[in-house]
């Protein structure tokens, strides 16, 4: 039995705000055993080509590992090749699912309390300037708006008004401190409109229940 070598000592979970890689990596967590490419198709209904691509992304990126062996009890010549079997490495890795973004929350909010404490202006008002910098920064990193928000765990998803964001990668500390996070993801998401130079959308307030307390429409104006 040969197992493939883990690529990354420290995965990029953030691979897991695309869908198709969550529900695969989701789909093995559930799993007592490990399983093949096909048994997965089989279970979420997927192409076999989509399912290799985001299952060899997640072992690059040290979040599965595989190991080969040959399927059935029959060993021996004509008893086929051997097929290979993916599992997380769970000791390897600590998830959030969906994404969070904890730690930059508090980077975010230790920057803005320094730039306060140093100038006297109120903290809202340098979390928003410090969060729309890093949104800015994010967005320009990533070239396109919904890379962008995929990659920063928003989870956006089109309808016929813009953008819907179906995650909060805050979701614990604005539910505790709504008014604070809730600013400090709005400059974020504007930041990285800009950092985009995305000026089809802007940021506007979700609808009661939304997942996010923000979402983008397509500009009018």
């Amino acid at each position: 039995m040969n197992s493939s070598p883990i690529t990354t000592r420290n995965p990029d979970t953030a691979l897991l705000a695309d869908p198709v890689r969550r529900a695969l990596y989701q789909a093995l967590i559930r799993s007592p055993v490990p399983l093949t490419r096909d048994q997965l198709v089989r279970e979420l209904n997927l192409a076999p080509s989509t399912a290799s691509f985001h299952l060899e992304k997640l072992v690059q990126e040290g979040l599965l590992e595989t190991e080969s062996r040959k399927l059935g009890s029959k060993t021996g010549p004509g008893s086929g090749r051997p097929s290979k079997f993916y599992k997380p490495v769970l000791d390897e890795v600590q998830l959030s699912i969906p994404a969070r973004e904890y730690e930059l929350a508090g980077r975010l909010l230790a920057s803005a309390i320094e730039t306060a404490a140093q100038t006297g202006e109120p903290v809202e008002k340098a979390l928003s300037a410090v969060a729309y910098a890093e949104g800015q920064r994010r967005g320009v990193a990533a070239g396109n708006l919904e890379v962008a928000l995929t990659d920063n765990g928003y989870e956006p998803e089109v309808d016929g008004q813009g953008l819907v964001l179906c995650n909060c990668p805050f979701r614990r500390l604005a539910s505790d401190h709504t008014q604070l996070v809730c600013g400090l993801s709005a400059a974020l998401l504007q930041g990285t409109l800009d950092g985009c130079n995305d000026q089809q959308h802007r940021v506007v307030p979700a609808a009661d229940g939304s997942a996010c307390c923000s979402r983008l429409t397509t500009s009018t104006e």
